[in-house]
């Protein structure tokens, strides 16, 4: 593989799910005494995720079992609670019953797998979570630590990139996610603070999905209610897929910003598709900073409360390095061409 491309990104700017100040993932460390103690340990490890099919989530699963590797512990069991509360209690419950050493969990929501979560380490296994430690719970006693992306960031990158095509008094339609859940509500707050801040004529309008498949329909029912709308923000690109797809189904040109970078999404940006650009995370590296603080945890260490990698701004100009750096690939062929094609780029 050529050497890649590595886009720059900028400084955490979000505090963590209780307010913490970000750590570094540099501050997650193992020394050579504690991963010799892991190898001989033989720990396992399980994980609970949701949509365990999509781009992202391949990727950071795939860095949490490299890092493991290198330690030596065993990735047990990988459960898809599919963004549904009751599929993770019990997914937690099933797992407190086959007593793995450890479990790195992404919370559904802030109130209702708090409970199962404080169960986890009442049990005697550490817990790492993904993005989101629900309400109650307290780093150190319930949980380790929790590992993050920068999700407000994220939500100011994207308010950033989709302001140019809408002016100073245009209309923006929000398509959040309707639960409880830290990740979503930042990436929120982030985009309305931005443009609250920059754009202060700008109309904000709201409408929520509970289902990934219900997204699109929130869109369009947005749009028949404000049809001069002129760009969306989606809560992340999975449902982002489903509101292009419904934009496209009834002939709607109307420009869509939102969070990750999946093979679709990227596919889009470059050729000059609705989604205009994503505040990127780079999942991969979530997996190997989420593996290596459970090692920690597991070796007696004491990773920090909250550890945070910062957002990446992707549009069609850098899509083809950013994808290289989101996804420690080269970018596919398809990509590639599609930027090559299209105007203006680099």
């Amino acid at each position: 593989m050529n050497e890649l491309h590595r886009v720059p990104i900028a400084a955490v700017e979000g505090l963590g799910p209780h307010g913490e100040s970000a750590a570094s993932v540099d501050q997650l460390r193992v020394s050579e005494v504690e991963a010799a103690r892991a190898r001989a340990a033989r720990f396992t490890v399980a994980v609970v995720i949701h949509t365990t099919g999509s781009d992202w989530s391949r990727q950071q699963l795939a860095g949490i079992t490299d890092t493991l590797g290198r330690y030596g512990a065993d990735l047990v069991e990988v459960i898809d609670c599919g963004f549904r509360a009751r599929n993770q209690v019990d997914a937690l419950e099933h797992l407190i019953g086959r007593r793995p050493d450890a479990i790195i969990s992404l919370p559904v929501d802030n109130l209702r797998t708090a409970e199962a979560h404080r169960k986890v380490t009442d049990a005697g296994i550490k817990l790492v979570l993904m993005d989101n430690a629900p309400i109650g719970l307290i780093a150190g006693k319930d949980y380790v630590t929790v590992i993050s992306a920068d999700n407000f960031g994220n939500g100011r990158v994207a308010a950033a990139i989709i302001a140019p095509r809408v002016g100073e008094r245009g209309s923006v339609g929000i398509v959040g996610f309707g639960v409880d859940f830290f990740v979503t509500n930042e990436r929120e707050i982030g985009f309305r603070k931005w443009m609250r801040e920059r754009r202060p004529d700008v109309t904000l309008r709201l409408a929520e999905f509970l289902d990934l498949e219900t997204a699109g329909e929130a869109a369009i029912e947005l749009l028949g209610r404000e049809p001069a709308m002129d760009a969306l923000f989606v809560a992340w690109d999975e449902p982002a897929v489903r509101v292009v797809r419904a934009l496209r189904a009834i002939g709607r040109d109307v420009p869509v910003v939102t969070i990750d970078l999946g093979n679709e999404m990227a596919l889009e940006i470059a050729r000059g598709g609705p989604v205009v650009g994503v505040g990127a995370q780079m999942p991969y590296d979530l997996g190997v900073a989420e593996a290596t603080a459970t090692i920690m945890a597991l070796v007696g260490a004491e990773p920090p409360p909250w550890v945070a990698l910062p957002a990446l701004s992707v549009t069609r100009r850098n899509v083809v390095e950013a994808y290289e750096t989101v996804w420690h690939q080269a970018a596919p062929a398809a990509l590639r061409l599609a930027a090559d094609a299209s105007e203006p780029q680099r």
